[in-house]
């Protein structure tokens, strides 16, 4: 096959990793392509995780075979390197435009989407509304891209050197990892609603919620969660692993309430619910025309389909319904022209409310980091600690009278 070659996907779903066969006239090389799909399975049961090793390991396979025509078990420090520079200037071939599935079905038949690139172009938010469109030659790989690629490929040949299938690990070999990685200040910034931001997108939610219940008292309910109990998108939705029901919200036997859920690297974690979130919960569920509060017996979907029944499989409706409510919260600022507020609105992504609740409850409600630790389920305390700003702004303050002229300053805060 010649390196000018459009690649071809060569890697399909969880779920299809079996069917796959040697023999496949894109598989060069048999024995690099079942090293790869033995060491995915380890991660058959985290699909996340699964997806991310598998665009690495992929990307990989597809730049060994097609650019450098070796196998992947023949890699040196140097080659890893060159790799490295590949990924952060792909030729335009390999760079697609959107995201797409890697195969689709045709007639019964998974083959690989010809539409589908290793690489993708992004736009920022503001410019996909805009309609501006991608352009291959804006494509720039991320800091998180680029510590994925050492960690990915580092695990992976860590693997082979485990099975002996190696006799050293090109990626340990790199010992400037710097000259790839830009050093980030242990402050860093979190990206967040402000005040005005997230009364406008509460107000819009509400109400919306009062002029279609049947569709917006979920969007209200979502929205309250995220900020209340800081869930992430992908936790309202149902998957392999785990369905978020009604009875996941529970009082125990001292009368406390909390909410169960599956999360991030597949850890369970039990949050703490406030009065006001079981509020938000009770008008959610009588608009449903449930009871109030669920039974321990209650096998509910928490978030159910518009049209159709069973659980909310995919983020895509969720994301809808949540920009709907941050497009209309944008317009009611320009309306009372808080014209930078609706600016940056219409950048902020459904993540921020979690942020905006953490960062909330740390900065402005003093609840023990701690606490907020285990509610986010974030691995470690330093993250947590990161939400808070007090450091930053008694740092700004410091710096905010300073002058060329030492004896003209005054310290306003006397």
């Amino acid at each position: 096959m010649s390196a000018n070659l459009i690649p071809v996907a060569l890697i399909d779903k969880i779920e299809y990793l079996d069917r796959i066969k040697d023999d496949e006239k894109f598989i060069l090389k048999p024995h690099d392509f079942n090293a790869v799909i033995n060491f995915l399975k380890i991660y058959d049961g985290n699909t996340a995780t699964f997806e991310s090793y598998r665009r690495e390991l992929e990307r990989l396979l597809q730049w060994r075979w097609l650019i450098e025509k070796k196998s992947i078990f023949d890699l040196s420090r140097k080659d890893i390197e060159n790799y490295i520079q590949f990924c952060l200037t792909p030729p335009a071939t390999w760079i697609g435009k959107k995201r797409v599935a890697r195969f689709i079905d045709q007639e019964g038949v998974r083959i690989p989407n010809p539409e589908w690139r290793p690489f993708v172009v992004k736009v920022s938010k503001r410019a996909h509304k805009n309609a501006e469109v991608p352009k291959k030659s804006d494509y720039q790989m991320s800091q998180s891209s680029i510590r994925a690629l050492f960690a990915v490929l580092g695990s992976f040949y860590d693997h082979l050197l485990l099975e002996e299938k190696i006799d050293r690990n090109p990626v340990a070999l790199i010992r400037q990892k710097s000259r790839y990685l830009q050093k980030k200040q242990q402050q860093k910034q979190v990206i967040r609603l402000s005040d005005e931001q997230w009364q406008a997108c509460l107000k819009t939610a509400e109400e919306m919620a009062e002029n279609n219940p049947d569709l917006h008292q979920r969007t209200l309910f979502i929205i309250t969660a995220m900020y209340l109990m800081y869930l992430r998108i992908s936790e309202f939705v149902a998957t392999d692993r785990w369905v978020p029901l009604m009875n996941h919200f529970y009082r125990d036997s001292g009368g406390q309430w909390w909410f169960k859920i599956l999360g991030k690297g597949n850890k369970l974690r039990t949050i703490a619910v406030s009065d006001a979130m079981l509020s938000a919960l009770s008008r959610y569920r009588e608009a449903l025309g449930y009871s109030p509060l669920p039974s321990p017996s209650e096998n509910t979907p928490l978030i159910q389909k518009t049209k159709g029944k069973g659980p909310v499989e995919s983020t895509r409706q969720i994301r809808r319904l949540i920009q709907t409510c941050f497009d209309k919260a944008t317009l009611t600022l320009r309306e009372k022209k808080y014209f930078d507020e609706a600016d940056a609105l219409e950048t902020a992504t459904v993540h921020w409310l979690r942020h905006t609740g953490i960062s909330d409850d740390v900065n402005k409600r003093g609840r023990p980091i701690m606490h907020v630790r285990d509610d986010a389920g974030h691995a470690s305390i330093v993250t947590t600690e990161g939400y808070s700003d007090v450091e930053m702004k008694d740092r700004y303050r410091s710096a905010k009278n300073k002058t060329v002229d030492v004896s003209l300053e005054v310290d306003t805060d006397k």
